[in-house]
Order: C-alpha cells, then sequence, then structure tokens
C-alpha cells in the first residue's frame, strides 16, 4: 500500500467519547486488549491528535461534558 493518507471525521461529541476510551485502553496492558502489535502505533496515533484538538480534555467541567456526550451518542429506544 502507498503512503496514502486517511481523514476521518467524527462529530465533538463521538471524538470526546473515544478519546476517554482510548485514554483508558492505553492505561491497560495493550497487549491483552490488542493482540497484533501493529495496531499500537495507529491508536496512539488517534489519541494524540484526539488530545491536541480537544480543549475539553482540560475543563473544569470535563465530566459533565463527557457524560453529556454519551448521553447524546446513546441510541434511543
Amino acid at each position: 500500500m502507498n503512503d496514502s493518507q486517511v481523514t476521518i471525521k467524527l462529530t465533538g461529541d463521538e471524538a470526546l467519547v473515544l478519546s476517554h476510551w482510548l485514554e483508558k485502553l492505553q492505561m491497560t496492558d495493550l497487549s491483552r486488549v490488542v493482540d497484533d502489535p501493529a495496531v499500537w502505533a495507529p491508536i496512539h496515533r488517534i489519541a494524540g491528535t484526539l488530545d491536541k484538538t480537544l480543549p475539553e480534555l482540560f475543563a473544569s467541567d470535563y465530566d459533565q461534558r463527557l457524560e453529556s456526550a454519551r448521553q447524546r451518542l446513546r441510541p434511543q429506544d
């Protein structure tokens, strides 16, 4: 495969929830969750990109923002 790049677009809510989940994933032993070490680099790259672009991560009401985003993303029954 060539060195072409892929762009993924997320809403702010999606980015915030994914960023939180990736942070938790990175705090675990990745080898127990992700069996292919080749996947680790993209996981770290995505997490790092989200960390740099989400000002909410440093907001004093981060937990409230995260929970609100989760609620908006959950399917409505």
